[in-house]
């Protein structure tokens, strides 16, 4: 037989509720998620709490523990003295649904809205080819089990319901991190993305995503950081300043010779008029950018989609997909 132990659960709806104390018998070894199940099984049958493989692979079970974003098949009840009253709620940042279960919608319109996977053109199914020093630094963000921790804790949306339209949060920061250095993602503007419609900027880098990241995946220094520097080398490089000073506006708007993309490539929007096509890093043969921005093909910065393109962009204007040999891609 286990001791009794206490606890204090939230129990409601979207209109309101309250927490509510009950005594549960605690066995060794068990974890919070044991708990709740035990406590449906003898004294509150219409609990609702999401689970599913109760491994801490599935990101289901996610709440608060005694104020503390974290699964609840993974925090052990040894984690808290036998005197300790353990406090259960719902995640804060997201709507409640009923009980311990929230309305995590947000972070799917987010995934949504973050443009996909854009493998280069020419290259068909079976034909990637990748060693695996090309993904050391982005493997780390596959991790990811979307237990939405990190998108509770993020004092920018926790706090500040009018920020979640602007702001995408820590996930998808990493997954546009990973996207950007992956060896054969095509699209060259996931910093200049994420800055401009992901909400970046708003990010101060407080590192709370990364202490309650489950996989322990370094969300702050790994990811954020990295793109941020990224993004500033490009928009307050002196020499950009400088260049931006030099060339009228219209010159570095005009569409220049040379760019590799042509029209009807996959990153190439047909509605876009002819001055504004995308293009690439301007990077020479040997795959290094050029030291004097003043004579590169994006003087000044540029997105390479263009400062007048809205994200995400129509289903008919992305490509997903390859076309097969032979037949027009439809």
């Amino acid at each position: 037989m286990g001791t009794k132990r206490r606890f204090r659960v939230w129990r409601g709806d979207a209109a309101g509720g309250d927490l509510r104390e009950f005594e549960v018998e605690v066995n060794e070894g068990e974890v919070v998620l044991d708990i709740i199940h035990r406590l449906q099984a003898t004294q509150a049958p219409d609990l609702a709490c999401r689970w599913n493989c109760k491994a801490g692979k599935c990101g289901s079970c996610s709440m608060e523990i005694n104020g503390k974003p974290r699964l609840g098949c993974m925090t052990r009840m040894s984690t808290f003295t036998e005197d300790e009253t353990v406090t259960i709620t719902p995640l804060r940042t997201f709507p409640v649904i009923r009980d311990l279960v929230t309305d995590v919608s947000f972070n799917y319109e987010k995934a949504r809205e973050t443009p996909a996977f854009a493998p280069p053109p020419g290259l068909a199914p079976g034909e990637y080819r990748m060693q695996q020093v090309d993904v050391e630094r982005s493997q780390e963000f596959r991790k990811c089990i979307e237990c939405f921790l990190c998108q509770n804790t993020c004092h920018v949306v926790r706090d500040h319901e009018e920020n979640k339209a602007e702001f995408s949060g820590p996930r998808y920061f990493i997954r546009a991190a990973e996207l950007d250095m992956h060896p054969l993602d095509d699209r060259t503007d996931r910093k200049e993305y994420a800055q401009a419609e992901q909400g970046m900027g708003y990010c101060n880098i407080t590192k709370c995503c990364t202490e309650v990241c489950p996989e322990h995946i370094k969300i702050t220094d790994n990811a954020i950081i990295p793109m941020k520097e990224r993004v500033v080398d490009r928009r307050y490089d002196p020499i950009v300043w400088l260049g931006r000073k030099i060339f009228r506006r219209d010159e570095l708007d005009s569409g220049r010779p040379g760019s590799r993309h042509t029209p009807g490539s996959p990153n190439v929007n047909p509605d876009l008029p002819s001055s504004r096509l995308p293009e690439n890093a301007p990077v020479g043969p040997d795959g290094h950018l050029d030291i004097a921005e003043l004579v590169a093909p994006t003087q000044g910065g540029l997105s390479p989609f263009g400062e007048d393109i809205t994200f995400p962009l129509a289903p008919e204007q992305v490509t997903y997909h390859h076309p097969k040999p032979g037949k027009d891609d439809d």
